[in-house]
């Protein structure tokens, strides 16, 4: 298992982290309970599988939203 950390820009209001947790839940390979958005903090993180699913993968799904990605850092979780 793998932790991203992934910075977004501003977000506008709840209803769009309900969005965006939607959209990375239904990633396969997503650690569904680990998903956290925070925010505050403009901020997602997760963990996944990295044999079933890439980082990108998962920014891919969020900027499909209409949310842009500004970057993301991966860790051993």
């Amino acid at each position: 298992m793998k932790k991203a950390v992934i910075n977004l820009e501003e977000l506008a209001c709840p209803t769009c982290m309900q969005k965006i947790e939607a959209a990375v839940a239904s990633v396969k390979g997503v650690d569904k309970p680990s998903i956290k958005v925070m925010f505050n903090a403009s901020k997602l993180k997760v963990n996944f599988d990295e044999e079933k699913v890439t980082v990108k993968d998962i920014e891919k799904a969020i900027e499909d939203l209409g949310y842009p990605v500004i970057k993301s850092k991966v860790v051993a979780a």
